[in-house]
Formats: C-alpha cells, structure tokens, sequence
C-alpha cells in the first residue's frame, strides 16, 4: 500500500516510495560479523528495519547484501523484497547505495535509504519522514533528519537525484550529491534520537545498553568469532 499525498483540487495520489536497505558491510570494528544480525528482543535488526519499512507502506524494497550476504539472506527472504548482491562490496557504502538504486525498477516519486544497524527505527519514524518529505520545501530534491544539529537516517531523495546519481560517476552516492547540491537539501529538524542511534563498534554496543537498557545480542553461531 502506499502513501497518500493530497493534490490540488481536492483530489488524492499516491506518492510512490521505493527504500534500498543497505545490509552489505563487514562489520569490521565488530570483529568482523555482521551488524545486521545483531539482535534486539530475539530479532535481528535486519528483520526489525523490513518490519518498520513494511509497516509504513512502501511501494518497493531492495535490500543490498554484500559481505555475509549468506548469512543473512535467510533473515529476509521470508519478506517480499528484491535482494541484489553488491559484488564488490569491499569498494564502500557509494557501491552498494548505487547497487539497490539500480535493482528498483519502480516509477518512483521518492526514494528512502535506510540502514540495517539502526536498532530503534519504527513505522512511524518512517511515516514522519515520509510526512516531512510532502511538506518539503519548493526545490527540495533530498531531506535528512537532523538531531540537536546532527544528520542522521533513514534519507530520502527524489527519483532525479537517483537517477542523476546512477548516470554519474561511480564513486558519487548520495552523500556526494548533497555536498555538490546544498541549496536542495533540506532538514527535518526532530528530537528523536532514533534517527541517530547506529551501532558500529563495542563501545556503541555498551552505550546502547547503558541509554536504553536493552542489550544487543550476538545469535548464537556468531556469538563466539571472532
């Protein structure tokens, strides 16, 4: 199902959302493992970020594997998404954000990257994005929650820019547009830290618990590598 959006005359239309989930890293600062298998409450945070995004009604999803992308393809393809391995995953976030852009095969109004190591993104921080997006400023081309002054994600951008990006050179993402384009970024300014919380090393992992008091667990066969 997708987003309402209200149109001149009274009359409605769907604002079409395509999200690229990005799961493809190492997880290096974390031995090595991968981050999007940590679990919260006994369920992976991979899992938990395709209930969110399911949950607010997007119209397609792509989730990018790269790294571990056996491990975790169980996890998700009990879900109705595409999955597109980055084969070079070692070349960066840029390859893997262009991998999941070029698997949507949508006409889309609005594109949504999400990361899988946010372990408290919901639906409706989703749908509050997606409702920032509609309110836009005229000449907005991409919108980025911002937290006490701080970026953070899911981002969204329209199907422009992920068309410019994908016909542009192959080390220019999302990030890379925003830098050269900043009169048409806009910020959704919040303070809900969701938007911010990631884990990429151990000491993210103690703060998590120590701020939220839920721990993130290792499943068992990755609970001892090292």
């Amino acid at each position: 199902m997708g987003c309402i959006l209200k149109a001149g005359g009274g009359l409605y239309s769907r604002l079409v959302v395509g999200a690229v989930l990005l799961a493809a890293g190492e997880g290096r600062r974390l031995g090595g493992r991968p981050k999007s298998l940590l679990q919260l409450g006994g369920v992976p945070l991979v899992t938990r970020q395709l209930v969110a995004l399911s949950g607010a009604g997007v119209d397609e999803l792509v989730v990018v594997l790269g790294h571990h992308a056996d491990a975790i393809e169980p996890a998700v393809q009990a879900f109705p998404v595409t999955l597109a391995r980055n084969p070079r995953p070692e070349d960066g976030q840029v390859s893997s954000l262009r991998t999941g852009l070029a698997a949507l095969a949508g006409k889309l109004d609005v594109v949504l990257v999400a990361l899988a190591d946010q372990p408290l993104i919901n639906a409706q921080d989703i749908n509050a994005l997606i409702g920032a997006w509609k309110k836009r400023p005229a000449g907005t081309e991409v919108l980025v929650p911002r937290v006490a002054g701080e970026p953070g994600n899911p981002v969204l951008f329209s199907a422009d820019v992920r068309a410019q990006i994908l016909a542009g050179d192959a080390k220019v993402g999302c990030r890379q547009w925003r830098a050269a384009h900043p009169e048409a970024v806009a910020w959704f300014d919040t303070d809900n830290r969701r938007y911010r919380v990631d884990v990429d090393t151990p000491e993210d992992l103690e703060r998590f618990e120590r701020e939220t008091g839920h721990v993130l667990r290792w499943p068992a066969a990755l609970a001892t590598e090292a």
